[in-house]
């Protein structure tokens, strides 16, 4: 199984975040093991904030050996859809769409999350299976 790996996971690599980055790493490397792990187009955007060049980050996606993958169109409406609910749950205006987007990739085709924020995706989009810390 594919794991998709959020922004929040990579970032905690990137930055050496003290709180997690040894759990990112370990969550990292062993997904790493168990097969393909990606990124998608907005998960490139999130954590290109951490890098002055694009090259610099496209070096390091390849030194940890995460390919990149598309977003399909068909995860656009059920993510919208999610996020509505979201809202109409009194979800707070800083969460934003793509974030459901992400987890409607992964919902589409059967990727495994790797994330640290599992609440919204276990709400909102149950079926995907996650890899998070224990709440």
């Amino acid at each position: 199984m594919t794991t998709l790996v959020d922004a929040n996971v990579l970032l905690d690599v990137f930055t050496a975040d003290p709180r997690w980055v040894d759990w990112s790493k370990n969550q990292l490397r062993s997904a790493l093991a168990a097969g393909e792990v990606a990124l998608n187009p907005i998960i490139y955007a999130e954590v290109s904030l951490a890098f002055a060049h694009e090259q610099e980050l496209d070096s390091e996606l390849r030194r940890l050996g995460i390919a990149k993958l598309l977003l399909p169109y068909g995860a656009a409406f059920p993510a919208a859809r999610a996020f509505t609910r979201y809202r109409k749950d009194g979800g707070e205006r800083r969460s934003t769409l793509p974030d459901f987007y992400v987890g409607a990739h992964a919902q589409l085709d059967g990727l495994r999350l790797l994330t640290r924020d599992a609440r919204r995706y276990r709400t909102y989009f149950p079926e995907v299976v996650l890899s998070a810390p224990e709440p």
